[in-house]
């Protein structure tokens, strides 16, 4: 049974990018994995075509804090 996540729907404008959807929803640029991993049906190229409806997961603290923590490391240790 898959299971379901709380989402916001997201409508791209042409060219939005993973990070800057990110940023804008995450206050972190590099927090775009959630997002990516939501949507496996969408393109995953660097700019986005306007109109692509994206599933932003509403995260649990427990989960904004993994986040954080993550992107305090450098890349290599992630």
């Amino acid at each position: 049974m898959p299971s379901t996540i709380q989402a916001i729907r997201h409508v791209t404008i042409d060219g939005e990018r993973w990070d800057t959807i990110a940023w804008n929803y995450y206050g972190d640029p590099y927090g775009y994995g959630p997002i990516i991993e939501a949507n496996p049906a969408a393109n995953i190229s660097t700019t986005l075509p306007a109109g692509t409806v994206l599933l932003i997961p509403i995260l649990t603290l427990d989960q904004q804090t993994a986040q954080q923590a993550a992107s305090d490391l450098p890349p290599w240790k992630q």
